[in-house]
């Protein structure tokens, strides 16, 4: 049982964690890289589909917006274990597919599953911070830079996309703080290999109290702290360029 030692006080469970004592056996390290290395290519795929879909779904003349979106962030509403469940069937069949008929690797195939599952979870939260920026868009700016002959991937990338960044980049934060902190989705479809963070944390959990799981917990909390402090500054900036936007 954990219980505080005021007389213990030490980094070496710290240092447990990164792997540079004698007696570590690295797998914390090698979790926290699988983490860093599934979370922000989750993330990537997140913000470019979810922004696509956001700007896609304000448009006035797209038919049964309310049911599209419902669909895009049920991810969001369903319960985690009902969506792991159907994932593990549907990447499945998809992984053997990408093993047999296109040769790939197993461990390759593990990654690009758990990626493809974790980008599906931040989908959802991308959509909602960047519908939210839009709606004090003016719309007026992107036909002016159409009328002097802008075409629309230059009016994108010059008009819209600096005005509605910081919802994209708050919704990216979400994203990548959803696929860091999951264990659920990627013990459903993931191997040894694709062990993360949170998953080694489970593991340390169950199968013996370790010291260095609340090392870890307190980097992970001052990592949350530094991404909400981010949040704010962005929302911020983001009702700054609102107003900036409306006038």
């Amino acid at each position: 049982m954990l219980a505080l030692d005021p007389d213990g006080y030490s980094l070496k469970h710290y240092a447990d964690f990164l792997g540079i004592r004698h007696d570590s056996n690295g797998e914390w390290m090698r979790s926290f890289w699988n983490s860093l290395i599934i979370a922000p290519l989750a993330t990537i795929i997140s913000v470019s589909l979810g922004t696509l879909a956001a700007i896609g779904l304000s448009q006035s003349h797209i038919p049964a917006k309310r049911a599209i979106m419902a669909i895009l962030i049920s991810p969001m509403i369903v319960p985690l274990i009902i969506s792991a469940t159907g994932m593990f069937f549907f990447y499945a069949t998809m992984g053997n597919i990408l093993e047999n008929q296109l040769g790939l690797s197993k461990d390759l195939v593990g990654y690009i599953k758990v990626i493809l599952a974790h980008a599906v979870l931040g989908i959802p939260f991308v959509i909602i911070t960047v519908t939210a920026t839009l709606v004090g868009f003016d719309r007026s700016l992107t036909q002016a830079a159409a009328s002097m002959g802008a075409g629309p991937v230059v009016t994108f990338f010059r008009i819209q996309m600096p005005l509605i960044l910081p919802g994209v980049i708050s919704g990216g934060l979400f994203a990548f703080i959803t696929s860091f902190d999951e264990v659920v989705v990627v013990m459903f479809i993931g191997s040894a290999s694709q062990k993360t963070l949170p998953w080694q944390m489970f593991l340390g959990l169950r199968e013996q109290i370790s010291p260095t799981i609340l090392a870890v917990a307190t980097i992970l909390v001052a990592l949350s702290i530094a991404l909400l402090a981010t949040l704010e500054v962005l929302r911020r900036r983001s009702e700054r360029l609102r107003g900036m936007s409306s006038s």
